[in-house]
């Protein structure tokens, strides 16, 4: 007989008590119940972009299972059950380095084996242009190459699942439609693409836009630009931060309102300084950075950005200031929406894995507090 627990709190969408026995792991029951103290129960979090937090940086050079496996549970204190390490541009040697260490802390730690399903590969085939090649090095951006991903899967087995890339490059539409017929997703960012080119590489089956509005051009024809084009072409699930600091709040919501609530996903591209007390830091990329006590990262004394500073958890309810969404609506940005492109993880129904989040929300701040965080029904944080 396999050992059975159940957890309960209020259903985010109906407001009314449930209760979910776990087995083995999994979702075995669900059914109402009453419930008094105010904690609601949802999916564990997916975030498909996470580039570091906490000091911890899996684009340093450096990168160890350790490290691996300390930001894996640095993300389930977090209420994050599921999330694709996020590695950037860079030469081919760090790249497979840093694959190889997450795949030996999948092997090694139960925990990362069961938070981490994939690799996401923002780059290098991004646009060499400032502006929208962002923060990512010029030196090192290169046109795709099937040679070049066969060495990713061979350091990872197999193990990359997403792959940002700007469509303009002249084999960007075979290369797509090479990675997408092997099941990995391939999204369109940092790209200074034309409308026609983001349309060609959504029907060889790109599928993703990587933070839309971000990793773009400061300047641009009002219209038709690589923007309006993924906003018009439902072929596109866009991914958005929704921290306040990246997209302003009537774009966030018009952009929200453009793709809809089905063809929309909140990320948090949480960088190594995400989650660092209020100060000036030393970066190698950006120089002097500053974190604000309001997760604002930027380059010190300028109006740039130098990557994102709030979780995923912080983002939703500013997504739901911003764009007027419910608790609900705003939940289903980062759990289904995401998880539908790792494994169908995200969603509370019977068979899922039990990835759950237990949390109140503070009635002034509206922010959400966590109160405990199930990977695959067992308990790996409690506040």
């Amino acid at each position: 007989m396999s050992a059975e627990t159940t957890i309960a709190g209020r259903d985010p969408a109906a407001g009314s008590g449930i209760a979910v026995t776990i087995r083995d792991g999994r979702i075995a029951a669900i059914v109402e119940t009453a419930v008094d103290d105010g904690e609601y129960l949802a999916p564990g979090l997916v975030d498909l972009q996470v580039n570091g937090y906490a000091g911890i940086d899996l684009n340093d050079g450096n990168l160890t299972p350790r490290s691996v496996m300390e930001l894996s549970r640095v993300m389930a204190a977090l209420g994050v059950t599921t999330y694709l390490p996020t590695l950037v541009t860079g030469a081919q040697e760090r790249l497979l380095d840093a694959l190889a260490a997450i795949a030996t802390a999948r092997r090694q730690d139960t925990l990362c084996a069961r938070m981490i399903p994939g690799v996401h590969m923002e780059g290098p085939s991004i646009a060499p242009e400032d502006g929208p090649r962002g923060a990512h090095p010029a030196e090192h951006v290169r046109a795709p190459s099937l040679d070049e991903f066969a060495d990713w899967q061979k350091a990872s087995g197999d193990l990359v699942r997403l792959v940002t890339l700007a469509p303009e490059y002249e084999n960007a539409p075979a290369y797509i439609r090479a990675l997408t017929g092997k099941g990995i997703h391939v999204a369109i960012g940092h790209s200074a693409a034309t409308p026609d080119e983001v349309h060609a590489a959504a029907e060889a089956g790109a599928r993703l836009s990587t933070h839309l509005g971000n990793g773009a051009a400061a300047l641009m024809p009002r219209h038709p630009n690589l923007i309006w084009a993924q906003l018009a072409d439902d072929r596109l699930t866009a991914t958005f931060i929704a921290d306040g600091h990246h997209l302003p709040a009537d774009t966030f919501k018009t952009m929200l309102r453009a793709k809809g609530l089905d063809h929309a996903v909140l990320v948090s591209d949480s960088v190594t300084l995400a989650g660092m007390e209020p100060g000036i830091y030393r970066q190698a990329i950006g120089g002097e950075v500053e974190v604000r006590a309001d997760g604002r990262v930027g380059i010190a004394g300028t109006p740039y950005l130098a990557g994102a500073g709030l979780p995923l958890i912080a983002n939703v309810p500013i997504a739901m200031r911003m764009a007027n969404l419910s608790l609900a609506q705003a939940l289903r940005l980062a759990t289904a929406n995401p998880g539908a492109f790792v494994d169908g993880r995200g969603v509370m129904k019977l068979g899922a894995p039990a990835d759950l989040i237990r949390f109140t929300i503070d009635e002034k701040s509206g922010e959400f507090d966590l109160k405990s965080v199930f990977a695959q029904g067992e308990e790996v944080f409690h506040a």
